[in-house]
């Protein structure tokens, strides 16, 4: 295996982002050329291309990319998360089928994929649509048969539970005496939606998309992104690439926005469960999670 970064910000999206693209790009050609048969793309470099037309892009100079070597890793990500809330509400006294959650970002890809796991699957009481575009959040809750859609500063009140999945350059800043207790914050934005630490009683932030392996890893980027323990977590994303390496299945699973089925949930869910991946928890955590106070 191995790790190739693309060297582009989250900043240059608006300004930049055909370099950004061509940056991505780029590091694609490179992988397939040193015989990566499947590569995650992994953070920002999986949002370029939600709104990319990327069959009018498939040669980077002399090499012709072949899709199905690549993934966006959001299928797993998302299936982790929605595991990430099922298995940590409860243990904070939040029984699900009477909480209302918050997903901010649904209309993305990840996004959108945990909106329909939680109506479908879970079974939450009521769920809070929050993202920027409300064609896009008309036509989700019209898909879910369901939703209310909110802005963010009315939705963090009533939410018990708020799912972060917005690519957002910059964190939010949250006046947390707004918000209910106990609450719940799964963050799986990246970079990370929230800032810096808290303080505050019956308010629990959890890295959101992340993964602990059964045994350690012999690499160390993982230090880089802040993980507790860096030979064994990594990003949701980058376990869908050993996955589908493990399961032999080489093929794009992840691709595009929102296409994400919750068949294809549960099938990388099992594989993820079988290969001794789990979702990272409130009990991992070592130090104190991340929120910013105003």
């Amino acid at each position: 295996g191995g790790y190739i970064d693309s060297c582009f910000l989250p900043e240059m999206l608006p300004a930049r982002f055909k370099t950004a693209a061509r940056k991505v790009q780029n590091a694609m050609a490179y992988a397939q050329k040193n015989g990566f048969s499947v590569t995650a793309l992994g953070g920002f470099t999986s949002i370029i291309f939600e709104n990319f037309d990327l069959a009018r892009f498939q040669k980077v100079r002399s090499t012709m990319l072949e899709w199905q070597r690549f993934t966006t890793g959001n299928t797993h990500t998302a299936w982790i998360i929605c595991r990430q809330v099922e298995d940590n509400a409860p243990r904070l006294g939040i029984a699900l089928e009477k909480a209302v959650v918050a997903v901010v970002g649904a209309t993305g890809d990840i996004g959108s994929a945990v909106c329909r796991w939680l109506r479908q699957r879970t079974g939450v009481k009521e769920l809070l649509l929050v993202a920027r575009h409300q064609g896009r959040l008309e036509a989700l809750q019209q898909e879910l048969a369901g939703g209310t859609i909110l802005p963010l500063q009315d939705a963090l009140p009533e939410a018990d539970v708020v799912v972060w999945v917005a690519s957002l350059p910059k964190n939010v800043v949250i006046d947390t005496s707004t918000l209910r207790r106990p609450c719940l914050m799964v963050d799986g934005g990246y970079p990370k939606n929230l800032d810096t630490r808290i303080q505050a009683s019956d308010l629990h932030v959890l890295k959101g998309g992340i993964v602990e392996f059964w045994r350690d890893i012999g690499w160390r980027m993982m230090q880089v992104a802040e993980m507790e323990r860096p030979n064994r977590q990594m990003f949701a994303c980058f376990a869908e690439a050993m996955l589908l390496e493990f399961e032999g299945w080489h093929t794009n699973f992840s691709w595009g926005r929102n296409n994400i089925s919750l068949a294809a949930m549960e099938k990388i869910g099992q594989a993820s469960v079988r290969h001794g991946f789990r979702a990272l928890g409130l009990s991992d955590l070592v130090t104190a999670p991340a929120l910013s106070i105003s």
